[in-house]
């Protein structure tokens, strides 16, 4: 099944987690991706909350494949900072295979912050940000 974002703004959280370990880790993606962040999933709120997002905070990620790192694009500019290494590894979720974005020895302000996406159509990774071991928010990255 093709998704898309507002497919995945109207899913509930079960659904959103059933999705990702359902999927598979893919490729580790290279090039620009357009973000959304996914918060209060299912509710009336989530739209508005991704749109403030995406306006003011985080537009998306730029991927380096080749030297395993990417850049969060942030601020209304989309300015590239917060430095990640991006590689795969065991998902915290499930513990099936994952693309791992970690921020722990890259970035004084995002340390304690490790995101794990999947791909669920062409382009399109689901992904889990966490706070140390506590789940956060749910995002996507279309390519």
């Amino acid at each position: 099944m093709a998704y898309d974002v507002p497919q995945l703004l109207a899913m509930s959280q079960t659904e959103l987690d059933d999705l990702f370990r359902a999927s598979p880790a893919g490729d580790i993606p290279d090039g620009g991706a357009e973000g959304t962040a996914i918060i209060a999933p299912g509710t009336k709120y989530t739209q508005s909350i991704a749109s403030i997002i995406n306006h003011f905070g985080w537009q998306g990620k730029v991927f380096d494949a080749q030297k395993g790192f990417l850049k969060n694009k942030v601020l209304p500019f989309g300015i590239e900072a917060v430095v990640a290494r991006v590689y795969k590894d065991a998902s915290w979720l499930d513990g099936k295979e994952c693309i791992v974005l970690d921020y722990s020895d890259t970035s004084v302000l995002a340390h304690y912050i490790r995101d794990e996406i999947r791909l669920i159509g062409p382009g399109f990774y689901l992904g889990k940000v966490y706070w140390g071991k506590e789940r956060l928010i749910d995002f996507c990255l279309q390519f």
